[in-house]
Parts: structure tokens; C-alpha cells; sequence
């Protein structure tokens, strides 16, 4: 089967070429579909110089449109058999895509979860990620332990059924609901994670949209 990585990206010349290498050096068959949310630093000049990595199709946004946005054209775009997302920061460890897609690979399920343990976030942070699991659960009747990670693992015709809306942040918790309200089942793998605290483009303050979403889709007619 065929991968197809989404990474959204925005701000990270520190770390676009370095998260690239990882990705590339994963022993499967992928694509990455890159798309190159407006950024205003050095990231656009370094993804020119990343012509030796195969099957990297680099979109771009000529104005911010946020994580949400960044997912949704990258969808439009996947030709493989499962959809993964990955961020751009060196916060998850790609060599975990083996663990994601093995069970859709088995057949045991069409959606995976890289599940975190959240020492290394600070403590605020560590405390919204479990309110908004637990909130999650609370509505959507499930029993994950990580709504808000990054790694979301899915076959291709659920990734690009879901008709996105999002823009920013707040587009974890649709693809959540989304995914719970179309009685897919959800299994969870451990996945390597360590946050990053400088530059963190997320705060407490995205926990509220978040919310939204989740009360949003849970009433909503899909």
C-alpha cells in the first residue's frame, strides 16, 4: 500500500529540511504532499533545495489559510492508499508511520491515532489536550486517550469523505467528530513525541475553537 504524507507548513525554516530527511528515510512506499501555508520566513527558499527528495509535491498558499486550510488542499491532491498527517516541527518521529498503518494494512480498522504522553508539554498545555479528550469522549461516546495528536492515520476514501471546514487548529476536533459521527472505529497505537516550546505556534487559546467544533459537529447534520 502507498502512503501519502500531508504535512502543512508554515514558519520552519529551523527544522523543513530536517523533518523532510526523516520523512524520506521511512522504508515505505509514500508521497508527500507539502503545502507551504504563506510562509514569511526562509521555509520557501529551502523547499526549492529539496529536489533530491522523490515524490515531494510542494503546494503553496498565497495567503494564510491556517492548519485546516493547508490539510484540506493537500486532500485534494493524495494518491495513495492511506492518508497520514505529520506537522512540521520535529515533535513526532515519522519512523512511527510502520506502527499507524499496520492496522489498516491488516484490515483491523480504517482509522489510527498516534497516541502521546504529554511529560514534555508544560503543564497548561498537558491539561487542555486531556480536557478536550475527555470532552470528546463525553460527546461522541469513544474512549481514545489523545483527541489532539497530529497523527492521524486513515484510509484514503475516509480522509477525503470527511469534506473538511476548519481552517486553523480547530480542524483535530472535526476530523474527530467526523470520524465518530460516521461510526468509523478509532484504534490507537503508541507513537515517540516530544514538544516543542519555542516557536509553538499553538496555545491555550486554540483549546476554545476546538470546543466549538467539537459541540458544533456533534448536532450537526453531516
Amino acid at each position: 500500500m502507498k502512503l501519502s504524507v500531508v504535512m502543512p507548513v508554515f514558519n520552519e525554516a529551523g527544522t523543513i529540511a530536517e523533518i523532510l530527511r526523516r520523512v524520506h528515510e521511512v522504508s515505505l512506499d509514500k508521497e508527500i504532499i507539502l503545502v507551504d501555508d504563506c510562509s514569511r520566513d526562509e521555509t520557501p527558499n529551502i523547499l526549492k533545495l529539496q529536489t533530491h527528495i522523490p515524490n515531494l509535491r510542494i503546494l503553496t498558499h498565497a495567503v494564510n489559510g491556517g492548519k485546516g486550510a493547508a490539510i484540506q488542499t493537500a486532500l485534494e491532491h493524495v494518491t495513495g492508499d492511506i492518508v497520514v498527517i505529520q506537522d512540521a516541527d520535529l515533535e513526532y518521529d515519522p519512523n512511527d508511520y510502520h506502527a499507524l498503518v499496520q492496522p489498516i494494512v491488516s484490515g483491523q480498522a480504517k482509522v489510527v491515532y498516534g497516541a502521546r504522553q504529554l511529560h514534555s508539554q508544560k503543564w497548561y498545555m498537558a491539561a487542555g489536550n486531556k480536557f478536550l479528550t475527555w470532552l470528546t469522549n463525553l460527546l461522541y461516546g469513544l474512549r481514545i486517550q489523545d483527541m489532539e495528536t497530529c497523527y492521524k492515520a486513515m484510509a484514503r476514501e475516509v480522509a477525503q469523505g470527511l469534506k473538511l471546514e476548519c481552517r486553523r487548529f480547530d480542524v483535530e476536533a472535526e476530523i474527530t467528530a467526523k470520524i465518530a459521527r460516521r461510526g468509523y472505529k478509532i484504534v490507537e497505537v503508541p507513537v515517540r513525541y516530544t514538544a516543542r516550546h519555542e516557536h509553538k505556534k499553538l496555545s491555550p487559546l486554540d483549546g476554545w475553537p476546538a470546543v466549538r467544533a467539537l459541540l458544533k459537529y456533534r448536532f450537526a447534520k453531516l
